[in-house]
């Protein structure tokens, strides 16, 4: 075509090579980031949905009605099936801050948004924005108190708006939380306390009722984040505890549509109780001499591809649709878990509630017996099934969180049942018994590759000299780091075995390990060099 400086051919035939090399993102083998419906169909008319509305900008629904008229209907079926819808259209208010109605009497609504960071970072900036208005001049930082399992999304929110996280322990067998852990943190300083339906890194429904009282009665908002798990638990075949609007005292939900709402990357809602809460969400000004901006999310144009491709997805599903791929992931994730149960070395951590799953070495069988979770994990890789490391953490009060690997569980898992759990028992088989490296050595080894005030520093290992000189690095030296560490190939690749890696990042100190993890991520999507 004119003017093109490529054949579209070669330019899609490129793509498609580039497309080969990642993980599948379809038909079961990645149980992480991707959830597959299993349901061809669905995708294609996601696909087409979201080509309908290429040209259009979401930034202004007043001059693209569609982009208006399928916000409602998604935030809508967001609202029923979350357990809001029966709150009634009575007086709004704000919560505990200034002589509001009861929470019970307040419409539900919300907005979407462009992924589950998104609806994280909203939720954190409306409680602050409420938390300072009643506190006008108040010179102290507002915390949010939050178990230590709750997502790293809420870290990103206090560092971008100027909160304390005050991070509470789990049960370090368990993950679960003791809701008097929450409250002895509390005060008047509290702008939000968050807590998870489920948890990603063990799958622990946090007692979202009982926070709930607790916090009403102090007039603290509520947050419950339900971004991995919302859209699972409402169809979820077997009864759970409350942990929706249904609980009174729950003041605002994340659930994310392209989880499991089956929708492409990125669309995510954020449901509010109370208008007037909810509108301390957006952004609007007149103070330029342009058009008035009125933003309800963190930013101004935006594609609604995603926005269409959920509310297709709703349409075809509706709550039959949605109930029977529900009951196909947790099908799977029951047999999966029997599977895992059965397997000498390894245990289930705690009650996981959801299609989610972690797993660790099982410290009460004979050591000769154990199965690293890490290793296992390598193991399954090595074989064409890729399972998600997390490092080990030390909490607060000393104990520690054991390293484990996360499962998460799709609808298309029951279809690949017999060949996962086939390699699931055959990586335990072929790595039982291997202990778990050891970080303190593999950093000893880093010591001992890098030049003096780098080695130095980490054998040092003063807390406060360590956090100056992950502050201090550049660029250059970060990447030396990991080179050294066997991190940073020629394009930045990672190392077949993964556990190696998440050894070293359980052993080093966490503000160096960020430092050098960002080092990686720029590194992997930087230009050549010119020349």
């Amino acid at each position: 075509m004119t003017g093109f400086r490529r054949e579209t051919s070669d330019i899609l035939r490129e793509l498609d090579a580039l497309r080969a090399a990642d993980a599948p993102t379809h038909g079961g083998h990645v149980l992480s980031y991707v959830y597959d419906s299993g349901l061809d169909e669905l995708d294609e008319l996601a696909g087409r949905a979201a080509r309908r509305v290429q040209p259009v900008n979401g930034l202004d629904p007043t001059t693209f009605g569609s982009v208006a008229a399928m916000e409602r209907d998604v935030v809508g079926f967001a609202r029923r099936v979350l357990g809001g819808a029966d709150d009634g259209d009575g007086a709004d208010g704000l919560g505990g801050f200034g002589g509001a109605p009861s929470a019970q009497r307040e419409v539900v609504v919300g907005s979407v948004t462009s992924g589950g960071t998104e609806s994280c970072l909203l939720a954190v900036k409306t409680a602050r924005d409420a938390w300072r208005a009643a506190r006008i001049g108040s010179p102290r930082m507002p915390r949010i108190v939050a178990p230590v399992t709750v997502h790293a999304a809420f870290h990103k929110a206090a560092h971008y708006f100027g909160l304390e996280l005050d991070l509470v322990p789990v049960d370090p067998a368990t993950g679960t939380l003791a809701p008097s852990a929450i409250e002895e943190r509390l005060g008047d300083d509290v702008a939000l306390v968050v807590v998870s339906a489920p948890s990603y890194p063990f799958a622990s429904l946090d007692p979202v009722a009982d926070v709930a009282a607790i916090t009403a009665a102090r007039g603290i908002w509520l947050h419950v984040d339900a971004c991995i798990g919302g859209f699972a638990l409402a169809f979820w075949p077997d009864a759970l505890p409350a942990w929706d609007f249904s609980v009174p005292g729950v003041t605002s939900i994340s659930a994310d549509l392209h989880k499991y709402g089956y929708a492409p990357k990125g669309a995510s809602v954020l449901l509010t109780r109370g208008r007037d809460r909810q509108r301390r969400q957006y952004f609007a000004t007149t103070g330029w001499p342009g058009y008035p901006v009125v933003n309800p999310t963190m930013t101004g144009s935006k594609p609604a591809g995603p926005l269409a491709a959920a509310w297709a997805i709703i349409e075809a599903l509706g709550t039959e649709g949605f109930r029977d791929l529900t009951a196909q992931a947790a099908r799977a994730t029951a047999e999966l878990r029997s599977a895992i149960d059965g397997i000498e070395g390894l245990r289930v951590v705690g009650e996981p509630t959801g299609p989610l799953l972690a797993v660790a070495a099982d410290e009460e069988a004979p050591v000769a017996s154990r199965v690293d979770p890490h290793h296992w994990a390598d193991a399954a890789r090595s074989a064409g099934w890729q399972l998600q490391l997390q490092p080990g953490l030390v909490q607060s009060d000393g104990s520690r969180l054991p390293h484990t690997t996360h499962l998460t569980v799709t609808p298309v898992t029951e279809q690949v049942l017999p060949g996962l759990i086939g390699a699931l028992v055959a990586a335990a088989d072929e790595v039982r018994g291997i202990p778990q490296i050891d970080g303190r050595a593999a950093l000893a080894g880093l010591v001992a590759a890098l030049p003096g005030e780098f080695g130095g520093a980490l054998a040092a290992g003063d807390p406060e000299e360590l956090a100056a000189f992950a502050a201090s690095i550049d660029a250059d030296s970060a990447a030396g780091v990991l080179a050294a560490a066997g991190l940073l190939g020629g394009e930045g690749a990672l190392p077949d075995q993964l556990a190696p890696v998440l050894a070293l990042v359980e052993a080093l100190p966490g503000p160096l390990t960020e430092r050098l993890l960002v080092e990686l991520l720029a590194r992997v999507v930087e230009p050549p060099a010119a020349g």
